[in-house]
């Protein structure tokens, strides 16, 4: 019997789909263009935005006559409802089986699922969300995190992860703060093509998300409108996605719910098609956010019907729609027919679906959806590596008289509505949240250890006791009483106050939980004034998912220490800190403010961004981007630089460097950051970027030489005609401990022509680390 060509793995994937496609009618084309949602409820609350409105419930006889042209993804079989993995893994098999039968060709669907802080599946590892990850600075194990979720989604038959948020935060009230790596670019960039290495690697195909500008919505409203111009657009938006695509190589990319300037992101051929294929060159799929393309009839009102929206979303180049069949079924089917729609389109996305799937082994003849390993989604493994993550994440913001860390013996109370709540540790997305919270009866199926059990773990001769004080959100001030007492009898208190994680206005952090202003949620700060009030030493620690204003407090507090909702291994994580067995080593991924309002804010403000006379509100953040303590000192030494600048061309290169001892007594970690000043240019800039870091390790009395190598290319940016550009002139580098803790300055004059850059600048300042002993 002879093969057909389309088998034949000894063919290029081109000429395999070629084939294909050629064999194939419009039906079999279109049905591989959608997604099916199996098993989302169609009422009452859901996790995505008008899911009861969008989702059908598929009957086993409408699923039979559905798949019988074929299908092209399948939407959270693992994350809908809670399944035990290997059950859940053998009825994705049986389901990919019937797929693959019922059709002409035998082509099962691509299986994709969410894996923003873990795999989101019941019984999987949850990590700290991606705002941990920018804490951690630490690129190298962020990617070996990405590369186990990618081995478990493996393991249970996924081909597709949802994953990384590359949005850069613009303002913090937005509810989805905790799933960005940070309000960087260059960290957002560096960190997030670490995760898409590592995912990748592990054969499981990337998408990056949301692409591009959601994170901009106008009054941190989730969706709202992005009012950013031009060159905000291009020199802070974009950035992370281009260094991702070029260094992590991911294969899909997920377009944004939100419009800029008028035009949705699923609408908008500049932006889908000319900057993402033409000028970056991205091979790969690009699929819709859940219900994107019904939101341009629905919520966008650019589209007049489904057939109008998945023409509009077809032409700009969205190639999936996801979660499930709307717009890309019937409607398409009819418009193409009628001659409304080019079959061309349908044809242009059906390619690169198939040469997705080619690339996947999804064509060949022994493909096999069975799994080939046993399914262990919470590995000893995964937790060593999920408690390593949490440790470094954790951020020293003040210890201003070394009450740090607490003696062994000591008497604590434990109080505040964080500390003996398990689900305190864990972001919107992971299982838990995301999903458990509709199946109260379901347990968790991972451990996790609260602050209150860790603490009595790690100081097992300290008296430990515990008062909740209040709830999360809600007024009432009944248990304040409770925790007053407890901390009176105290010899330090640690109050553990942050946020609840959930959707759609379920949680005080999100999607969907967007705050009004960055003041502690419900009763939380009058409990923390009544705590300081006792006399007794308090020490805050935050569990959170965005940045809360603590000048309130400043100077009364002895310690604050800020995590992120670090995932299941948090909670020793943070105790870990308070007793010293972990050094803290984390860096601020955001601003921390001074006070709840004048927002949005970032530190990525020109001159007239920053405190001034012509206003009486004065942004300057308590705590800086790059901020955090150690319980170990550092020197910073032999920097490079001096009183004049030094002559370098527009296209040359130039070393920067440091040494950074350690001279305290125990090990520790320093991370060593690199601003760029630019004094003038043609278009206002930031008054100080990043564009390098290193993070070093060093035992007491050991000493590393940090070099940078600067290339003018990373001081590039938009000018008024739209080209990106590198202009002659001053400019200062800036070797410093965070973005206002300048150690060391290196002058530059740019000699020479303005440059214009292509795709192929240089986007990455490199770094090489030796012993300086």
């Amino acid at each position: 019997m002879t093969t057909a060509p389309w088998r034949d793995p000894a063919l290029p994937a081109t000429a395999r789909v070629d084939d294909l496609l050629s064999r194939m009618t419009l039906e079999e084309k279109t049905a591989q263009l959608y997604g099916v949602w199996v098993g989302a409820a169609t009422d009452g609350d859901g996790v995505a935005p008008h899911q009861h409105d969008m989702t059908v419930d598929y009957s086993e006889e409408a699923w039979d006559e559905l798949i019988t042209h074929g299908l092209g993804q399948l939407t959270r079989s693992f994350g809908t409802a809670p399944v035990d993995p290997a059950l859940g893994a053998r009825a994705l098999a049986r389901a990919q089986r019937r797929i693959a039968e019922a059709g002409r060709f035998g082509i099962p669907a691509v299986a994709h699922e969410e894996c923003l802080a873990g795999f989101t599946a019941w019984q999987a590892t949850a990590y700290p969300v991606p705002l941990a990850w920018g804490a951690t600075w630490d690129p190298p194990l962020v990617e070996e995190m990405a590369r186990r979720i990618g081995d478990d989604l493996r393991s249970a038959g996924v081909h597709q992860g949802l994953a990384p948020v590359l949005d850069v935060v613009r303002d913090p009230r937005w509810g989805r703060v905790e799933e960005t790596i940070g309000e960087d670019p260059y960290l957002v960039g560096t960190v997030g093509a670490a995760y898409v290495r590592g995912l990748e690697s592990a054969g499981i195909v990337a998408t990056l998300k949301h692409f591009a500008g959601y994170a901009a919505s106008a009054g941190a409203r989730n969706l709202a409108p992005v009012r950013a111009g031009v060159r905000e657009f291009a020199d802070v938006t974009l950035p992370p996605f281009e260094m991702a695509l070029r260094e992590g190589r991911p294969r899909s990319v997920m377009a944004a719910y939100t419009e800029t300037d008028g035009v949705p992101a699923s609408a908008d051929p500049e932006l889908l098609t000319r900057i993402l294929r033409e000028e970056w060159g991205f091979t790969g799929t690009v699929v819709a956010d859940y219900f994107g393309i019904g939101f341009l009839q629905t919520l966008h009102r650019v589209a007049g019907s489904p057939a109008e929206a998945a023409h509009a979303a077809l032409a700009a180049g969205i190639d999936v729609e996801l979660p499930t069949l709307k717009c890309y079924g019937q409607p398409l089917l009819d418009a193409v027919r009628s001659g409304q729609v080019p079959e061309e389109l349908v044809d242009r996305a059906a390619r690169r679906v198939l040469l997705q799937k080619c690339e996947l082994g999804l064509l060949d003849e022994d493909w096999t959806p069975e799994p080939a390993t046993a399914i262990e989604l919470d590995s000893t493994g995964n937790r060593i590596l999920a408690r390593r993550l949490a440790e470094e994440s954790v951020v020293l913001l003040d210890n201003p008289d070394g009450l740090l860390p607490l003696a062994p013996d000591t008497r604590i109370a434990a109080v505040g509505p964080r500390a003996a709540d398990a689900l305190a540790m864990l972001g919107c997305y992971s299982f838990p949240s995301h999903v458990l919270t509709h199946h109260p009866d379901v347990p968790v199926g991972i451990e996790i250890p609260t602050v209150l059990d860790a603490l009595r773990t790690e100081l097992p001769d300290a008296k430990v006791t515990f008062a909740r004080g209040c709830d999360v959100t809600d007024p009432d001030t009944a248990g304040f009483e409770e925790a007053i007492a407890r901390t009176a009898e105290a010899d330090v208190c640690v109050a553990v106050l942050g946020d609840r994680a959930g959707l759609f206005g379920r949680g005080t952090s999100g999607e969907g939980c967007d705050a009004t202003d960055l003041s502690l949620p419900g009763a939380q700060g009058e409990l923390l004034d009544a705590l300081v009030a006792t006399g007794v030493p308090v020490v805050l620690v935050l569990l959170t998912g965005r940045p809360y204003a603590l000048g309130r407090w400043h100077g009364r507090l002895g310690a604050v220490v800020q995590a992120f909702f670090p995932g299941e291994e948090g909670g020793p994580a943070v105790a870990g800190v308070l007793s010293g067995r972990v050094n803290p080593s984390g860096r601020l991924p955001v601003s921390v403010p001074l006070l709840p309002g004048g927002q949005p804010w970032t530190y990525l403000q020109p001159p007239l961004g920053l405190a001034g006379e012509v206003s009486n509100l004065d942004p300057t953040p308590l705590y800086a981007f790059g901020h955090g303590r150690s319980y170990t000192t550092f020197a910073w030494e032999d920097g490079t630089g001096g009183a004049e600048p030094v002559e370098l061309g527009t296209d040359g290169t130039y070393d920067v460097s440091v040494t950074v001892r350690n001279t305290g007594d125990r090990e520790g970690a320093e991370v060593v950051q690199l601003y760029l000043h630019d004094p003038v240019a043609s278009v206002t800039r930031p008054d100080m970027r990043l564009i390098g870091y290193q993070r070093v390790t060093a035992a007491p009395g050991e000493a590393a030489r940090v070099t940078f190598r600067f290339h003018p290319d990373l001081s590039s940016f938009t000018d008024r005609s739209g080209r990106r550009v590198v202009e002659p002139g001053a400019l200062e580098l800036r070797l410093a401990a965070s973005s206002t803790d300048v150690r060391h300055t290196a002058r530059l004059n740019l000699t020479g022509p303005a440059r214009v850059l292509g795709p192929d600048r240089r986007l990455r300042c490199e770094t090489e680390v030796r012993s300086a002993d």
